[in-house]
């Protein structure tokens, strides 16, 4: 389970490393997965497993047990949900503002940061 546990960092560590080198506009997880599904494919192609049976190695049943676990932390936010549903519907328009504006907020003083570290980092390298 190490091994495969250390196996899938490794494709995301190389995912978010060729990503910042290349500057592409694409998650450094998603090109590790990328790269990982690459890595399988070109093992399969030399034998040194067979496709269909992925699910019984070791990085299979690693990342089963991780695909299976990641619906636990959606668990709290939904019974909250439920148990308040009155509240959030008595209070639904105001929620929603708030949830809007703290969104455009947050992109406003993102992109605003962005722009402040980009024009330091441009400075400092002229």
């Amino acid at each position: 389970m190490l091994k495969a546990l250390g196996i899938l960092l490794v494709c995301q560590l190389a995912g978010e490393t060729l990503v910042r080198l290349v500057h592409w506009p694409v998650p450094g997880p998603v090109m590790g997965l990328m790269l990982l599904a690459a890595g399988l494919f070109g093992a399969a192609r030399f034998g040194w497993f067979l496709p269909e049976t992925i699910g019984e190695t070791d990085l299979g049943r690693t990342s089963a047990a991780l695909l299976g676990a990641l619906g636990i932390l959606f668990v709290p936010a939904g019974a909250g949900v439920v148990q308040h549903f009155g509240l959030i519907m008595s209070h639904g328009a105001a929620l929603g503002l708030a949830l809007v504006g703290s969104t455009v907020l947050t992109l406003v003083v993102t992109a605003a940061v962005f722009v402040g570290v980009r024009r330091l980092i441009d400075k400092a390298s002229a």
